[in-house]
C-alpha cells in the first residue's frame, strides 16, 4: 500500500478483516492531561497519551510559556513538571496551534486570566478559517479580552489576561471545548462560575480536573449544570488515557461491514458522553460485545469485539450529536451498505470542522456512486446500491481519510487516496494497523 510522502495511496478493494487492535490513546484526554499538568503543582505522569499532531500542538504551546514536558513518543510515559495555577509565563514568541481546533479553544480559558501577560494565537490555514468567537463570547462574561479577525471570531487571536469575576454562563451549542474553556478560566476567577449546557457533551474536563483537586460541582438533568470555586490547588496526577473510541469506530464499522470479518479493540473508552456510536451500532443491529470492563483514573474503559452481520437503515439527530459529532463521517460510509434509507440531522457543527464534513463526505461518496442527498444539518443515504473504486481525496481531513478508507474495502474495484496522510492527526498508525488486519 503505497502512499507516503503525500503520493497518492492504493485502496486494494476486497479481502477480510482479522484480529486484535488497540487504537491510540483519546484526543480529547490528551489535551487535557497535558492542560491540566502544566497548571498543577508537582509532577503529571501520563501514559498512553495519543502522540499526534494535536496534542503536540498544545504541548509545543505550554513549553513556550515556562512548562517542561518531555517528549511525546509512542509508547514513551510523557512527564509535565507543572507551574501551578498561576505560573503560566508570558511567552516571546507566537502560540501555533497547528490544525488542532482544541488546543486553541481551551488555551482561550487558560490564558484569559492571566492578568498583566499578552499571548497571541494562530493555527494553520484550516484552523484559522473556524469560529472561536463561540469561546470568546461566552468567555467575554467572566471579562476576557479576546480580540481577533472578523470581530473576534478567526484567528490569529490576541488575549489580553485580565482579572476574571465569576459568572453564570449559558452556552448556546453543546459543546465540550466551549465548556472547558470556560472552566479553566473559572479556576482563577473572582467568585464561583456556573456553566449550564442545552445538552450534555462530553465530560472528559470535569472527571479530570476533580482527580487533579479542583472544587467542582456537576448537577441539574443530565449533568447540564457545573459549579467550579476557585481557590483549590490543583495537585500533579497519573493519568492513563484509553483508546480514542472515535478512532475505534472505524473498526467497529469496518467489523460489521466487511464479510467474515471479526476484530477485537482493546482498551477503548466508555465514557457515556462518547457512546453514541455503539447506540447507532446496535440501532443497525451490529454484533458489538462489551469485554472485561473496568474503571481507569475516573473513566470507564473496555475491549470491543465486533463481527460482520447484516445492518439495518438508521436515523438519528441532533439528542445524540454531542455523543458521536466526530463518528458522522464513519457513519455515512456505513449508511451505504444498510439496507434501506439512512438519515443524520442535527449535524451542522460538523461544516466548521477540519474541513465541511457533511460536504466532503457527500462528495467523496458520490463519486464511489453513492445515493447520498446533502442538507443544510445532515445527510439521507439509500443503502444497498454497491459502491465502486474512484479517485478519492481526503481534502485534508484526518477522519474523512479513515472513512473512505473503510469505504475502499468494500467498493467494487480499487480506489486510490490522494492526502491519506491526513489520518495522522488522531491516528498515525491507522494505514500499518488497516494491513496487519487484512493479512
Amino acid at each position: 500500500m503505497s502512499g507516503s510522502n503525500g503520493s497518492p495511496r492504493d485502496l486494494k478493494a476486497g479481502g477480510s478483516l482479522h484480529g486484535r487492535v488497540r487504537v491510540p490513546g483519546d484526543k480529547s484526554i490528551s489535551h487535557r492531561a497535558l492542560l491540566f499538568g502544566a497548571i498543577a503543582e508537582g509532577t503529571t505522569t501520563i501514559e498512553g497519551l495519543l502522540p499526534a499532531e494535536d496534542p503536540i500542538s498544545t504541548a509545543a504551546c505550554l513549553r513556550l510559556m515556562g512548562t517542561t514536558i518531555s517528549p511525546i513518543q509512542s509508547g514513551e510515559m510523557v512527564t509535565i513538571e507543572g507551574v501551578g495555577l498561576d505560573g503560566l509565563q508570558e511567552p516571546s514568541e507566537i502560540l501555533d496551534c497547528g490544525n488542532s481546533g482544541t488546543t486553541m479553544r481551551l488555551m482561550l480559558g487558560l490564558l484569559a486570566g492571566r492578568e498583566g501577560r499578552h499571548f497571541v494565537l494562530t493555527g494553520d490555514a484550516s484552523l484559522r478559517r473556524r469560529p472561536m468567537k463561540r469561546v470568546g463570547q461566552p468567555l467575554s462574561l467572566l471579562g476576557a479580552d479576546v480580540r481577533g479577525r472578523d470581530r473576534g471570531n478567526l484567528a490569529p487571536l490576541a488575549v489580553q489576561g485580565q482579572k476574571l469575576r465569576g459568572a453564570v454562563v449559558g452556552t448556546p451549542v453543546a459543546s465540550a471545548q466551549v465548556k472547558s474553556a470556560i472552566l479553566l478560566a473559572a479556576l482563577t476567577a473572582d467568585g464561583a462560575t456556573s456553566v449550564i449546557e442545552p445538552a450534555h457533551s462530553r465530560d472528559h474536563s470535569e472527571r479530570m480536573l476533580r482527580a487533579f483537586g479542583a472544587d467542582l460541582e456537576v448537577g441539574g438533568e443530565m449533568g447540564r449544570h457545573i459549579l467550579v470555586r476557585p481557590g483549590a490547588t490543583l495537585k500533579g496526577q497519573h493519568v492513563v488515557v484509553p483508546g480514542d473510541i472515535s478512532s475505534a469506530a472505524f473498526w467497529l464499522v469496518a467489523g460489521a461491514l466487511v464479510p467474515g470479518a471479526k476484530i477485537t479493540v482493546e482498551n477503548v473508552g466508555l465514557n457515556p458522553t462518547r457512546t453514541g456510536i455503539l447506540e447507532v451500532l446496535e440501532m443497525m443491529g451490529a454484533s458489538i460485545n462489551v469485554l472485561n470492563r473496568r474503571d481507569v483514573a475516573g473513566e470507564p474503559v473496555g475491549d470491543l469485539q465486533v463481527s460482520h452481520g447484516p445492518l439495518k437503515a438508521f436515523q438519528f439527530g441532533e439528542e445524540i450529536m454531542p455523543r458521536l459529532v466526530d463518528e458522522v463521517p464513519i457513519l455515512s460510509v456505513a449508511a451505504c451498505f444498510c439496507d434501506g434509507e439512512s438519515r443524520i440531522s442535527g449535524a451542522s457543527e460538523l461544516r466548521v470542522k477540519e474541513t465541511d464534513r457533511l460536504a466532503v463526505m457527500a462528495r467523496q461518496l458520490k463519486a464511489m456512486g453513492a445515493d447520498i442527498d446533502e442538507h443544510e444539518d445532515g445527510l439521507t443515504i439509500r443503502g444497498g446500491r454497491p459502491l465502486k473504486g474512484a479517485e478519492l481525496d481526503s481534502e485534508t481531513d484526518h477522519r474523512v481519510a479513515m472513512s473512505l478508507a473503510i469505504a475502499g474495502l468494500m467498493a467494487v474495484g480499487d480506489s486510490r487516496i490522494t492526502r491519506s496522510e491526513a489520518a495522522a492527526v488522531s491516528y498515525p498508525t491507522f494505514w500499518d494497523d488497516l494491513e496487519r488486519l487484512r493479512r
